[in-house]
């Protein structure tokens, strides 16, 4: 017994050396755009409004090319943990021609997009500079796949820190040159809204460059240099990279475009209805990162043992993933039914949206468990090599089952904002238990296999 529980806390140990750089990974993405938000705010709300909407037309191409790339985080961490350090590189390889092949399609959709916000009802005054932001913003997309390729690769191997430290000095150097671009400061010209984008591509560059080098000098030490041997082209390998890679993919904008979605729905209600959906969402985008997190060390430390033979280590790697991210998740659900006045308070003082949205925050609170399952189970699954069952898991979940109910509940019914967010709710109770399921289902029938 004592042997046991001395496992189960050495590997929980590992678990949370993991999780924790790459959970303050996942929040440095988020707060690039951030960033950027900020920087331009002393030009007026035309500046934000260009900023915001360049940012949410660019986020759904943009991960959908780095959900393509996640196929690494199975097949890189089997490959180390079967010590294959040749393996691990022929793998990066294929992720970085991966991404050079994806780059020109996704940069063609993103350009097509830009020039489309006034057919879309865009005002005149920020479809202008929101387009322009777009196509500039664009030139980053190649160095925005090559860090997510990287990323994963480094995650594989479990170097995980030097990630966390590029995103850190990524935004400082993002926010620097948002300050010289934007404003013209050290004898640059004031770009404005354009500055901002040109400055998120500097810092995207820096991102890319920084891990490569870093993985170049990480492997020369151990004695494997990267690119010894560096790997042509193969398409076997380029197809299966896609074969996992595509239904991820697939899953993430399932996702976020259900959410997208829901906001867009939002805007049909009242300003009151629109401002409290978005705070609320904010709040459980913020926590919503944690598992995130958690997820991509579920399926490294996962992989991790599925490639050294040891099935049991990979269940007890899921199991414990879960519990943090559900533990996490929990706090927050407590949070939020606790506090929900205050947390709304940060972003206004208009008394409609405060008496709304402490109900909104109660329904955020409750999915906040099912959302931290349904994450981490997708990369408890994806280390084993599974990415379709979360694909068709969120295209039941959210498209069949919670938006037409929540529609219904909403505009049918009449239930406003409460209804979308209702149908939501379901939508990830209904994604965790079939994740769940399948998770006890499949980690149970390779330890049983062995």
């Amino acid at each position: 017994m004592r042997d046991t529980h001395g496992v189960w806390k050495r590997e929980l140990r590992a678990m949370v050396a993991l999780a924790v750089p790459v959970v303050l990974s996942e929040l440095g993405w988020m707060a690039q755009g951030v960033v950027d938000t900020i920087m331009v705010g002393r030009l007026g709300p035309v500046a934000i409004g260009a900023v915001a909407l360049g940012n949410a037309v660019y986020y759904t191409p943009s991960l959908f090319g780095i959900g393509l790339l996640l196929g690494l985080d199975t097949l890189v961490s089997q490959a180390y943990g079967r010590r294959d350090h040749e393996e691990c590189h022929r793998w990066l390889a294929q992720g970085v021609y991966l991404a050079c092949v994806l780059a020109p399609p996704l940069m063609c959709l993103v350009a097509a997009l830009s020039y489309g916000f006034t057919r879309f009802g865009v005002i005149p005054a920020v479809a202008a500079p929101a387009g322009s932001y777009l196509r500039l913003l664009n030139w980053g997309t190649l160095p925005l796949l090559l860090y997510g390729g990287t990323r994963r690769y480094l995650q594989g191997v479990s170097q995980v820190r030097v990630i966390t430290v590029t995103y850190i000095l990524a935004n400082l150097l993002n926010w620097g040159a948002n300050w010289v671009l934007i404003y013209g400061k050290l004898g640059f010209p004031a770009l404005g809204v354009d500055g901002s984008a040109i400055s998120t591509c500097i810092a995207r560059v820096s991102m890319a460059a920084a891990l490569l080098v870093f993985a170049w000098r990480y492997e020369r030490k151990r004695g494997h240099p990267l690119f010894r041997h560096w790997a042509a082209p193969q398409l076997a390998r380029l197809r299966e990279l896609l074969r996992l890679g595509a239904p991820a993919a697939g899953q993430i904008v399932l996702e976020v475009g259900a959410w997208n979605l829901a906001t867009i729905s939002a805007g049909y209600l009242d300003p009151v209805a629109l401002a409290t959906h978005s705070i609320a969402l904010n709040y459980a985008s913020i926590t919503y990162m944690v598992p995130l997190g958690v997820s991509a060390a579920a399926a490294v430390s996962v992989g991790h043992a599925i490639g050294a033979g040891d099935p049991a280590r990979a269940r007890r790697a899921g199991w414990l993933a879960l519990g943090l991210g559900v533990s996490f998740m929990l706090f927050a659900a407590v949070v939020f039914l606790v506090a929900p006045r205050p947390l709304i308070a940060l972003y206004t003082s208009d008394p409609r949206v405060l008496r709304v949205g402490p109900s909104l925050l109660g329904l955020a609170a409750l999915f906040q468990i099912f959302d931290g399952i349904q994450t981490v189970s997708t990369g408890a699954l994806r280390g084993l090599g599974e990415t379709r069952i979360p694909m068709f898991a969120n295209l039941v979940g959210y498209w069949v089952l919670g938006l037409p109910l929540g529609f219904t509940l909403c505009f049918l019914l009449h239930w406003g904002i409460y209804g979308t967010w209702i149908g939501l709710t379901l939508a990830l109770v209904i994604i965790a238990a079939t994740l769940l399921v399948r998770w006890r289902r499949d980690s149970a029938r390779i330890a049983f296999t062995d």
